[in-house]
């Protein structure tokens, strides 16, 4: 705090907050560490000491190199760094080598690369509205936005305890939207499509990205009412933003097209063979579908309606495996999963104007405007529009993608956050969202050490993205309902009950799934609601220029 004073003198108050996360990511590097780091050390290994023919096929670990060719390159210059450290976490063979050297360097890069991400937040309070500008610095919005992405919790424990450098990809896709609210469509289209060529995972939020650069930049103008007007299409600015792509896409893929190994790039980067559900189910609408499938399999034999003896074994014993075999409900496959994400993300789009007519009469020009990728191309509504459009499509992925990861929720949470500080309805859904998004992050830290810690930043974390989000808005209506408080505040006695009451029940030995499945449903539900709540937010809310004058 006496740092923050001292900036907020001098004018530099970002800079005492980047320097603060800054100093508790340096205190954080004695903790634990998951086999992340050991998947990252062995990609040093690879790329420093395998010509780039072999990348992609060394298999003497488990943890394959299994990026784009960016992130590839990227360990590759690391790699060049490393060797002045500990020249032995570069052997190949040296599976989970780990020395304090070793440890120091993986953490410490995690930590410089973050300057990236540091950069990108700056550049994005720019682009924040500065209508409402409280008195005090701490309830400007540019000031609580800065909070909210630099001292995400749910980033400081994936990349700085877990260990992973999702903070400058992060960077990458920050800087890139801020690049399209400051009308640098190009800049933007390239970081972007750089970004896709580091980590693929970025793919589910590509739709908001092509149809707002096609509809906004590509087209030059709109009629009165907002609608396209057909006649400002630019050959130019399209042919621009297609080299953009394939240039990009030429200096990532280029080598392993000219050493004929594509295939092999595409297949580790999309593992189909994997299961529906990650070790620990992700909460979204699969681990409902698991869950439901298990009581009703629990009930159909209690009935005696299931034969014992069909009942596959997995799905009778950890009940959280990769390879998940439903009992009751129908088994789902990756092409099932994929087609639900595109109705999702696509085809409900369309439906909207029906929902509208029939639940929310407005004047004939209202009922034109389609939320998601559909609002983007009849009726753009700038730079915001497309955020939320990103949001959706990211949780939209998250909700029915197959073999998602818990950390994929980061994906919809930082880029809600850019949107939580310019209405008070996306700030309640924000709440909701990153208070049931980051409780998820908990079993990701399951060491005894850890557990205060995990604990302690969580409530700073969310007492002040409340207590900050409130203010701002505390001359409108309350952020929350009943409903909301009360499941928001039943985290609590969940996290008494999985991580101080079950460990000393019987229960702990037979079902030691419990925890995490109750972690997973339960998140689950605050997710699928804040997703249907955002949904719902983009079906009532009225364009720019038809909003009510206060």
């Amino acid at each position: 705090m006496a740092a923050l004073t001292i900036a907020t003198g001098t004018g530099n108050w970002f800079s005492a907050l980047a320097l603060g996360v800054t100093l508790l990511k340096c205190l954080l590097i004695p903790t634990y560490h998951s086999t992340d780091f050991e998947v990252h050390r062995n990609w040093l290994a690879i790329t420093h000491s395998l010509p780039i023919s072999q990348w992609y096929y060394e298999a003497t670990s488990e943890w394959t190199l299994d990026y784009p060719p960016f992130f590839a390159w990227f360990e590759y210059i690391l790699s060049h760094v490393a060797k002045y450290f500990d020249q032995e976490m570069l052997n190949v063979h040296n599976l989970n080598y780990s020395s304090s050297r070793t440890l120091l360097f993986q953490r410490f890069s995690v930590i410089f690369m973050d300057v990236l991400f540091v950069y990108a937040v700056h550049e994005c309070c720019k682009c924040i509205d500065g209508k409402k500008v409280g008195k005090e610095l701490t309830e400007k919005p540019k000031f609580i936005l800065s909070v909210l992405l630099l001292w995400n919790f749910g980033l400081l424990i994936v990349d700085h305890i877990h260990f992973q450098y999702n903070g400058f990809l992060f960077g990458l896709m920050l800087l890139s939207i801020a690049r399209l609210f400051q009308k640098r469509h190009m800049e933007g289209a390239f970081l972007f499509a750089v970004l896709l060529h580091f980590k693929h995972i970025y793919l589910y939020v590509a739709p908001a990205y092509g149809v707002y650069l096609l509809r906004s930049y590509c087209f030059t103008a709109n009629k009165p009412d907002g609608s396209i007007r057909w006649k400002s299409f630019s050959f130019v600015r399209v042919i621009s933003l297609g080299l953009v792509v394939f240039v990009v896409s030429a200096l990532s893929l280029g080598p392993f097209l000219a050493l004929n190994q594509l295939p092999q790039v595409f297949s580790r980067l999309f593992p189909f063979k994997r299961g529906l559900c990650h070790a620990y189910w992700a909460p979204n609408f699969w681990a409902l579908y698991n869950a439901l499938d298990k009581v009703l399999s629990v009930i159909g034999l209690k009935l005696k309606f299931l034969d014992p003896n069909n009942i596959p074994k997995a799905s009778m014993t950890s009940g959280l495996v990769q390879q998940f075999q439903h009992t009751v409900l129908p088994s789902v496959t990756p092409l099932a999963t994929l087609i639900c994400t595109l109705i999702a993300i696509l085809l409900t789009a369309t439906s909207a104007s029906w929902v509208q007519a029939i639940l929310l009469p407005q004047p004939p020009e209202y009922l034109g405007i389609q939320p998601s990728i559909f609002c983007l191309w009849l009726k753009p509504q700038g730079p915001r529009g497309f955020l939320r459009c990103l949001t959706l499509c990211a949780l939209s992925s998250f909700m029915f993608g197959w073999h998602v990861h818990e950390k994929a929720i980061l994906l919809a949470i930082l880029p809600m956050s850019l949107l939580s500080v310019g209405k008070a309805g996306d700030a309640s859904i924000f709440l909701i969202l990153t208070t049931t998004g980051h409780y998820s992050l908990f079993p990701l830290l399951f060491t005894t050490p850890e557990l205060p810690i995990k604990i302690l930043l969580m409530l700073l974390f969310t007492i002040y993205s409340v207590s900050s989000l409130k203010t701002l808005f505390r001359k409108e209506k309350p952020l929350f309902n009943w409903m909301e408080t009360f499941y928001l505040l039943g985290l609590g006695p969940l996290e008494v009950c999985c991580e101080f009451v079950f460990p000393f029940t019987s229960w702990k030995v037979k079902y030691p799934f419990i925890p995490l499945l109750l972690t997973s449903v339960y998140c689950a539900v605050g997710i699928t609601y804040a997703w249907f709540k955002l949904y719902v937010s983009i079906l009532i809310d009225p364009p720019i220029g038809k909003t009510k004058k206060q």
